[in-house]
């Protein structure tokens, strides 16, 4: 099921510098949530295992049932949203898993995603949005008129904002250094951009829903791209400063 993935020399000094202790498998299979025995097998692999888990009070009443198990004691490795490369630290030391669904990705995109992970993994933010939005992800349900599956999305989508006002930052830095991984991360922009500037039209015409909307603009806040309405809003130093409170208010104002 894992393999230790070998990385190439500018991955590896990203590990270097941002998650020195961080463990990269590559996966035999494809999921968003491991299966539970499949989990366990990481303890073959890893020093230990350190469950996540939150209080029952910050999860509103209709959540999915996914952000429950995660929320609790279990052992839940994956969550939907996380993309082709996720990350964790409920394990010691970190892992970093790179799914079989990269399988046909081109090559440097695949390890600026690898990267991505370990530059995330070495900040101080949480795994997961709901460390991040905490007891106010009730609020932020409340203020969205929408089922519990795509309030998760939206959250997900914030939290992935949150993120990429900062991450971009380091990938910018990386144009001398790093520079196979800063074309890819320009490249992932730069073909991203058009399907962004033609979202306005696509969410009046019903073509897109506001959840898949949120998903697709707060995706491009890491490569620095001018996002539309309402999503401008949280490309801003407020988001940066004030994080969780921030996201909630601007959901409240965008649906008064």
């Amino acid at each position: 099921m894992f393999d230790e993935r070998t990385l190439p020399e500018d991955v590896a000094a990203v590990r270097a510098a941002h998650a020195p202790e961080a463990l990269v498998l590559d996966c035999g299979t494809d999921f968003e949530t491991l299966a539970p025995a499949q989990a366990e097998d990481l303890g073959l692999l890893v020093d230990s295992l350190d469950p996540s888990s939150f209080p029952e009070s910050w999860l509103p009443e209709d959540a999915p049932e996914l952000l429950g198990r995660y929320a609790s004691t279990d052992f839940t490795i994956g969550m939907p949203g996380d993309g082709s490369v996720a990350w964790t630290r409920q394990t010691v030391p970190p892992t970093v898993f790179v799914k079989a669904r990269v399988q046909g990705s081109p090559d440097d995109f695949v390890e600026f995603l690898i990267a991505e992970a370990l530059v995330e993994v070495g900040s101080d933010d949480p795994e997961h949005f709901l460390g991040f939005f905490g007891d106010r992800y009730a609020d932020l349900d409340a203020a969205l008129p929408f089922d519990a599956g795509s309030v998760y999305q939206i959250a997900a989508a914030l939290y992935d904002a949150y993120r990429g006002l900062y991450t971009r930052e380091t990938f910018a830095d990386w144009a001398d250094e790093r520079p196979r991984l800063f074309e890819a991360w320009q490249d992932a922009g730069e073909r991203i951009e058009p399907r962004l500037d033609g979202l306005p039209g696509a969410m009046a015409r019903e073509e897109t829903d506001f959840a898949e909307a949120a998903e697709f603009a707060c995706s491009a806040v890491k490569h620095g791209l001018e996002l539309p309405a309402p999503f401008a809003a949280l490309d801003t130093e407020t988001y940066r400063d004030h994080g969780a409170d921030y996201a909630v208010t601007w959901a409240e104002k965008t649906f008064a």
